[in-house]
């Protein structure tokens, strides 16, 4: 089998925002910005990888959720527990100093963990919890 992650999900409340962070803090390409019913789906991806997308979706659109199960996933991004990614880069102090220059909510700065990765977390306008790890 020859299997790979082509793309990934991560909710989205604020399209305008979340496409802000991702392009103008992290460096993203946008590579597809579609809309419906007043609703967007952003497809972002690090340059030089075509194929490795992060689709920011509004969870509210997603097919069969209740409306109870709306305002779970809404009090749950509120928390940054409902979307999580793990992002890596060459140089993390560099990395680290854009963003946290670029405002962005700073849930934790680089950091040796215990578990073998030097890392730091932040979290997008949607509350998504993002640890950003050291390439070694």
């Amino acid at each position: 089998m020859n299997i790979t992650i082509h793309s990934s999900f991560l909710p989205q409340n604020d399209p305008d925002a979340s496409l802000a962070f991702y392009r103008e803090v992290l460096g993203f390409e946008v590579r597809n910005d579609v809309g419906y019913n007043g609703l967007r789906w952003i497809t972002v991806g690090p340059p030089g990888q075509p194929d490795v997308n992060i689709v920011l979706f509004p969870p509210s659109a997603s097919p069969g959720v209740t409306d109870d199960e709306k305002r779970t996933i809404a009090e749950m991004m509120a928390k940054g527990t409902y979307g999580i990614m793990l992002l890596a880069t060459p140089n993390l102090d560099a990395t680290f100093e854009k963003i946290q220059a670029s405002g962005a909510e700073i849930v934790e700065e680089p950091t040796e963990q215990p578990y073998g990765v030097r890392d730091c977390a932040i979290r997008d306008p949607a509350g998504n919890l993002l640890r950003v790890q050291q390439r070694r």
